[in-house]
């Protein structure tokens, strides 16, 4: 606080689309590997783990400015005048770890992130410690999850999980991004099928909830049909409780933009990777993963529920759109791409400049794979 020691605690760069309402608590710096081809986030950050006592001395000005926050609270109601006022008065470094705060409390969600990209690297009962002070401390926290990086994983024990669990971990997103081994060679994922497989049984044998992300097209044109397969292979083996799919998107100064302009990789259409979502859903069995499209890079967002009670529901919503006219399709993908519409009947509901000009942009490109390209220079921007 002004004229005393800072009360700001560390915050990372990232966290799921689920957990936009959760408090931020950096356990670690960067990621572990480092040198997948699609990803430049950590490009040139040096992985960290921190030590429990600087991670709980971070968890000890959460709880100093969470009492701040609760203080505004009076007979049920937030002040949030008072709160903007008091925010105004912090210096620079704390403002947003006292929004973070405020936010919190008052979306009341009880949900709390461990970031960065590989938290459950932390070992010798370091994690379980930095969990039991932080449920401590915050005794109203209803869920604590983290990113967890396959071939970490698949190295520890269902008995290491289950002592997790004990300690407050409750879920644990994983970015297999696909469960091919030709795809994750080619993506530099360093982590086999196998390996993801191991990881997600001892996962869910410990008792903590699991959530793997898919990239749908990561194969590019020629691994689309091995992306698919491999993924709900890995899908049917291991019944996590989420799949989140990512569609792919090559982003400038990434590994997969050089094989790009090399003329090694080529991008999937919007169709493939719709299509490869198709496979996986039509092809599981016996499941209870939930398909969630929580982004804004997949085209189709409203495809997802249970892979066991609502798969003829979301099979019929992608051949409705498979089945469209391929202009119309077109009309459809820059409109979701540019102006971000949810389905292809809210074509209908833009104006007539906003129509003109995604047709204008579709009538401008009748070559197929430069349609694509010109898609993925739009999504790109997205990551």
């Amino acid at each position: 606080m002004t004229g005393t020691e800072s009360k700001a605690f560390r915050i990372g760069p990232i966290r799921p689309p689920s957990e936009a309402d959760s408090l931020l608590l950096q356990v670690t710096r960067g990621c572990t590997w480092n040198k997948c081809k699609f990803c430049q986030l950590y490009r040139h950050t040096t992985f960290k783990a921190y030590s429990a006592d600087s991670i709980k001395a971070d968890i000890d000005n959460m709880k100093y400015l969470s009492d701040i926050v609760k203080s505004y609270r009076h007979e049920g109601k937030w002040d949030i005048e008072g709160l903007n006022s008091r925010l105004a008065e912090l210096e620079y470094d704390e403002q947003e770890s006292f929004y973070m705060l405020a936010n919190w409390h008052i979306k009341g969600t009880g949900s709390v992130f461990l970031q960065d990209g590989n938290t459950t690297v932390l070992k010798d009962g370091r994690l379980s410690d930095v969990l039991i002070y932080l449920r401590e401390a915050f005794p109203e926290i209803k869920r604590i999850t983290s990113y967890g990086r396959a071939q970490n994983l698949a190295k520890t024990s269902a008995e290491e999980f289950a002592e997790l669990k004990a300690a407050g971990l409750d879920r644990i997103h994983s970015g297999y991004e696909s469960g091919s081994d030709e795809v994750l060679r080619l993506i530099n994922k360093g982590v086999t099928q196998a390996e993801e497989i191991t990881a997600g049984k001892n996962i869910k044998a410990g008792g903590i909830e699991l959530s793997v992300y898919f990239m749908p097209g990561v194969g590019g044109r020629d691994l689309t049909r091995e992306n698919a397969e491999g993924m709900t292979h890995v899908i049917n083996e291991v019944n996590p409780d989420f799949i989140r799919i990512r569609t792919s998107a090559v982003k400038p100064g990434t590994g997969l933009d050089e094989d790009l302009k090399n003329g090694t990789y080529f991008i999937c259409s919007e169709d493939d990777k719709v299509r490869e979502i198709r496979y996986l859903i039509d092809n599981s069995y016996n499941i209870d993963t939930v398909l969630a499209s929580d982004h804004i890079l997949n085209l189709l967002q409203h495809v997802e529920g249970s892979l066991r009670y609502d798969k003829e529901k979301m099979l019929d919503i992608i051949d409705s759109y498979l089945e469209m006219d391929e202009y119309d399709k077109r009309l459809f993908q820059a409109a979701r791409r540019t102006l971000g519409i949810l389905k292809p009947e809210y074509i209908d509901r833009l104006s007539p400049a906003e129509y003109g000009r995604i047709k204008t942009m579709v009538d401008m490109s009748s070559d197929r794979y430069e349609w694509d390209m010109i898609l993925n220079g739009i999504i790109s921007n997205y990551i």
